[in-house]
């Protein structure tokens, strides 16, 4: 966010499905999580919880025993 938006006021993101809608439409917009974050934070006050909720989850990839013969 640059120094002089700081000082405006950034609209408030407290329905759930507006929040999932805004979610979804910044996902096309961003490179990666990180920058889904910095452009949901940087347009919107937001509760971060929420937005943690809404997103798709991330789960490390299980690491699979080798098979006994």
């Amino acid at each position: 966010m640059r120094l002089a938006d700081s000082l405006l006021p950034r609209p408030a993101l407290t329905n759930p499905s507006l929040l999932a809608a805004t979610v979804t439409s910044l996902i096309d917009r961003a490179a990666s999580r990180q920058d889904l974050w910095r452009l949901l934070t940087d347009s919107y006050t937001v509760d971060l919880d929420e937005v943690a909720a809404v997103l798709p989850r991330q789960e490390p990839e299980p690491d699979w025993l080798p098979t006994k013969r």
